[in-house]
């Protein structure tokens, strides 16, 4: 009887356990782990599918979006992705506007659209709210390694805007907004402290470094990028891109 019963009741604790959000999560990011951003983003998506207001699987949908169409050759498929991720980081940072990651998300999510938006106003508006939402990130968790990456970000890419980008933000900011190397290298230095694994702030240090004339900063940098170990999907082209960098500044 008691083996009956343990047959019974089995399935229906199984089913529970692969209904429960913290279970879920848990599957999610051990598939981001192994790099498997697909099966983890559909993880996020059954938590949401439950828990329709969970930040966290929101924010982490955002960015797995965001990164599966940064991959992609086609625009109209990129921007599909940037898109979508913009549509979850509306959604955490409405559930809770103070919350750092929500804010972190809406201006990963900007940054992902100046690159597929060709409407000039659109274009400013979401150079803005990338440097607007990461800054109240900061403001409310100074420890929030993304947001001050993407604040660096933001810096070198003023200094570096070319094309329909650079003739929108001209024309609707009345000049070019306060960007400079100097300051996207403290904040991608910065960023370096509070996570030293992160790949891409360490190729965007180096280009910051040589785009400074300092050559011997560079190549520390992009040394030590190249040994880094490889923890999501995009790393290894970013590692690949900071060999070719390594070689051409040698």
């Amino acid at each position: 009887m008691k083996c009956l019963f343990f047959l019974l009741i089995f399935p229906i604790c199984f089913s529970l356990k692969a209904q429960d959000p913290n279970a879920l999560l848990k599957e999610a990011d051990n598939f981001e782990r192994q790099i498997k951003e697909t099966e983890a983003l559909d993880k996020y998506k059954q938590v949401l599918a439950i828990d329709p207001v969970n930040v966290k699987a929101l924010v982490k949908a955002a960015e797995l979006n965001a990164s599966i169409g940064g991959r992609l050759s086609e625009k109209s498929s990129r921007k599909l992705y940037f898109e979508t991720a913009a549509a979850y980081a509306k959604k955490a940072f409405d559930v809770d506007p103070n919350n750092a990651d929500a804010n972190y998300a809406m201006g990963m999510a900007a940054g992902k659209m100046t690159d597929v938006e060709t409407e000039n106003k659109k274009i400013v508006a979401f150079v803005k709210d990338a440097k607007m939402y990461n800054e109240k990130a900061i403001a409310i968790n100074p420890k929030h390694a993304k947001a001050t990456y993407s604040i660096g970000k933001w810096h070198y890419e003023m200094v570096n805007l070319s094309g329909i980008k650079k003739i929108a933000v001209k024309l609707f900011y009345g000049g070019l907004p306060n960007g400079d190397l100097d300051s996207a290298i403290t904040y991608f230095e910065k960023c370096r402290v509070l996570d030293p694994y992160f790949a891409l702030n360490y190729l965007d240090l180096a280009k910051a470094y040589r785009d400074n004339h300092r050559p011997t900063q560079a190549l520390e940098i992009l040394n030590k990028l190249v040994k880094l170990p490889t923890r999501t999907a995009d790393d290894a082209a970013i590692k690949a891109e900071g060999a070719k960098l390594l070689n051409d500044i040698q």
